[in-house]
């Protein structure tokens, strides 16, 4: 098992380059299974979930290779409507491939995929969805089986804005017969992106992006190229790095409207930022200001970026408040922050953050994967040297980060334990 050696203090200046995003490419890899043919999926990150995703569709049938960061899927043979438990465990978007499956076959039988560290994050409102559009679900063994005549159109409400809902219920709605109106839907960028995809393949949809998008069903979709778009959360997490080790870094290939939330609260912590030619550059001040955030569905403060937040608001001057509102149990990133000598307090979804003037290096263990970024960002900015364990969390959703993190000046290396 590898782990993170960091010795802290220096200033990260250069210029980094952000990956494709992972939680637009797994969808979209997903949606492949909608059209038989060959694919081709560029700006593709490499990650542990992207090799999950890659198993899951040659499981089914799927012919996948890789060449660099452009991955060919060929969906033409898949001779299988089954995902197991033991994909399904290690990831929780494979249960996507429910509603292409059924779609495409009539049938479906995909394990549940239970809960996780930050939460339990149930699939009820996918269920809710697929129900809507005329499946019959059976929930037998700890898995979900699915049959369908013929999918029709339907009006689908959500509970509450879910992402992987609205990601599922657009896919399998775009070979329904007739017009599917999702309300309540999710916003996220990622959910533009495979609209985008699909819409290329030929799906008919409107609104993708807004909290109501039109599907019009169609006989047939066709395989395509398309690139991913940049990680959002990769280039929030190295503003942050810029930040706060009072560096001057140049981030290359980012989408900066994704994540105007951030952005607002860096400015008000003291942080510039510019953009110029599609470079955005963010240059740390000498003391940072503490500012209190709110996780919210997009377009609010990204539950994905609290904990690398938290780790800046740590070293600023005052107080803050971090409310969490999104997942239930979204602070264990905390008792190992404190390791470095950070000073918060939780009381139930907040949590009461006093800047200390420095952090020290310490021995801290990662938990899952946004907190495997916050323990890195701590360690840039404390003293001395610090030893982060368990960070196979970190290669779930970051490409090469230490070595990116090298290029701008951080002594940083992974290492055996």
């Amino acid at each position: 098992m590898d782990k993170l050696i960091i010795k802290g203090g220096k200033k990260l200046t250069g210029e980094v380059s952000i990956s494709g995003s992972k939680n637009a490419a797994l969808p979209i890899f997903i949606s492949t299974l909608l059209a038989p043919g060959l694919h081709e999926i560029s700006n593709v990150p490499f990650l542990r979930d992207i090799n999950t995703t890659i198993k899951v569709l040659e499981s089914l049938g799927g012919a996948v290779q890789g060449n660099g960061n452009i991955v060919s899927i060929d969906t033409s043979n898949i001779n299988s409507v089954e995902a197991t438990y033991e994909l399904v465990k290690t990831m929780r978007a494979s249960v996507l491939v429910l509603g292409p499956l059924l779609a495409r076959y009539g049938r479906a039988r995909v394990s549940l995929p239970g809960g996780c560290a930050i939460g339990a994050r149930p699939i009820d409102q996918h269920l809710k969805g697929l129900k809507a559009l005329g499946a019959e679900i059976n929930l037998s063994h700890g898995y979900v089986e699915a049959t369908a005549k013929s999918l029709k159109g339907a009006r689908v409400n959500f509970d509450m804005p879910t992402v992987g809902g609205t990601e599922h219920i657009m896919m399998t709605a775009t070979l329904a017969k007739g017009d599917t109106i999702i309300e309540n839907a999710a916003r996220e960028p990622e959910i533009t992106d495979l609209a985008m995809m699909l819409i290329a393949m030929g799906a008919k949809i409107e609104g993708a992006g807004s909290d109501t998008i039109k599907i019009t069903g169609v006989k047939q979709l066709s395989p395509v190229n398309y690139r991913v778009m940049p990680d959002r959360i990769e280039a929030g997490t190295f503003m942050i790095a810029a930040a706060i080790t009072g560096g001057d870094v140049k981030i290359k290939n980012m989408q900066l409207g994704d994540i105007d939330a951030l952005i607002f609260k860096l400015l008000d912590t003291g942080v510039e930022i510019t953009n110029k030619n599609g470079v955005v550059k963010v240059k740390g001040p000498k003391r940072l200001k503490s500012v209190n955030i709110k996780t919210r569905p997009y377009p609010g403060f990204p539950t994905d970026m609290q904990a690398q937040f938290m780790a800046l608001m740590s070293v600023a001057d005052g107080a803050s408040v971090i409310a969490e509102n999104i997942f239930e149990n979204r602070f264990m990133h905390v008792s190992e922050l404190m390791r470095f000598g950070a000073d918060i307090t939780i009381d139930g979804r907040s949590a009461t953050v006093k800047g200390v003037k420095k952090l020290s290096g310490a021995p801290v263990m990662a938990t899952d994967l946004r907190a495997s970024a916050s323990l890195i960002l701590a360690g840039l900015a404390a003293d001395n040297t610090t030893e982060i364990s368990r960070i196979y969390h970190l290669d779930r959703g970051y490409e090469s980060i230490e070595k990116k993190l090298a290029a701008l000046g951080a002594d940083i290396q992974r290492v055996k334990e």
